[in-house]
């Protein structure tokens, strides 16, 4: 279960590199410094959130599982996020 919950977050992990590595030649210079701060202070949050929701099993088999999907989940959601700022303006 841990291999295949691994692997879902690095096919996750590699999508969201993608996305941001589309996104960030498209910006204007101080827009991508603001984006590579936005990226390094989201990755810290991911990371302490997610410990977080692990620590409630920190005793049992299935935390890094419940770690490792958490990842999946919100690594997820901020590929969602880039993936709006890749889309044309109105």
């Amino acid at each position: 279960m841990n291999v295949c919950t691994q692997l879902s977050y690095q096919n996750a992990d590699q999508k969201l590199n993608q996305v941001y590595q589309q996104l960030l030649p498209k910006l204007e210079k101080s827009r991508r410094q603001k984006l590579i701060f936005a990226q390094q202070a989201w990755i810290k949050f991911r990371d302490t959130s997610c410990e977080f929701e692990k620590s409630r099993y920190e005793q049992g088999s299935i935390v890094a599982t419940v770690y490792l999907t958490c990842l999946e989940k919100t690594t997820k959601q901020r590929t969602q996020q880039l993936q709006e700022y890749l889309k044309p303006d109105p």
